[in-house]
This record gives structure tokens, sequence and C-alpha cells, in this order.
């Protein structure tokens, strides 16, 4: 089983995120995310055994009790630069508890031998993927007209515990589990 935990998206921003992908696609023949998909990664599992999915989900659920997270969704980018990008992404931008939350997620699955992050948490949205260099000068002239745009804001109060299966048209992530941040 490949895991991840994350925290999903309301309709007003996955329509909003919609309209953005609806217009910039033609522009660039990139991989782009599956609306239904777009989440914010908290914690990337990878394989993990099926017969020890209790394990995993008890030690999540075993985390930190938290308050909602207030997070907003503005702005565009790529990783690693726009002159070399492979990603193309919407910036998350929430207080110190998003970062809070991955850490602890982080811990916890370290205890289960899970590799620990080698890198700071840096929330985002994965709106494409870019896997080959191809020419995107009118893609990045169309960002730069779009500015820095707000596609909204909410209050996360769960996350989610993943799977992603693999299939002929992308990924497929299917909830596992839910986690509410209070009791």
């Amino acid at each position: 089983m490949r895991l991840f935990t994350a925290i999903d998206l309301p309709p007003d921003i996955v329509d909003q995120l919609q309209q953005l992908i609806a217009k910039l696609r033609p522009l660039a023949p990139i991989s782009w995310s599956k609306i239904e998909n777009l989440h914010i990664t908290t914690k990337f599992i990878g394989q993990w055994p099926e017969d020890r999915l209790p394990e995993l989900t008890g030690a999540l659920a075993e985390l930190p009790k938290r308050v909602r997270i207030p997070i907003r969704v503005q702005g565009l980018g790529f990783y690693p630069s726009k002159r070399s990008p492979n990603v193309f992404w919407a910036g998350v931008e929430a207080p110190p508890g998003l970062t809070a939350l991955a850490n602890d997620t982080d811990t916890a699955t370290a205890a289960l031998g899970i590799e620990p992050e080698s890198r700071a948490y840096s929330p985002h949205l994965t709106l494409a993927r870019i896997k080959k260099p191809t020419d995107l000068k009118s893609f990045h002239h169309q960002i730069e007209l779009t500015g820095n745009p707000a596609f909204g804001s909410f209050q996360a109060d769960r996350f989610y515990l993943c799977l992603s299966k693999p299939g002929p048209g992308g990924s497929v992530y299917t909830k596992l589990s839910e986690f509410p941040f209070t009791s």
C-alpha cells in the first residue's frame, strides 16, 4: 500500500483551482493533477504493509489533539525554480499549527520505522508536474498576468490517511481513515 496523510480542500477552493487549471492547461503540455486529487500533504509515508495498517492508524490517532488550523490558498510558483521547474504549485499559508501537525506525524511514523523527512515542511498544492523540458513561454506569461491569486481560506479540522493507487488515468486517492483535531 502506498500511503500519505493529508488535509482535504473545501469545494469552493477546488472550484477556483479548477477554473485556473482549465485556463492554463492549453498553454502547457505538462502532467496536470486531477482536480479530485488536490490536497495538502502532511506526510508522505510510501509503501506500507497492509497487515500493519492498524498499527499505523493507531499511531496517527494518538497524535496530540489540536485546534482548527486556518489555511489560505494563495499564489502560484515552481519547484525548484521557474527556470528549471519540476512542479507547478499553488501556495498554502498557515500558522505554525500546520507545520506542527506535519512534524508530529513525522515523529509518530518515524517511531514505526518510516523514514523521517530530511527537509523542512513546505505546504503547497501540486497543480502539475513537469517531467521533461518544454516551451513554457506562453504559460509563464499567463501566470505573470494572473499575479498573486487568492483561491480562498478555510479552517482545517481534521486530516486523513490516504491510499494512492496507480491507474491508467493517473493515481486514484482513497481516504482510509479520518482524524479529527479535537475530541
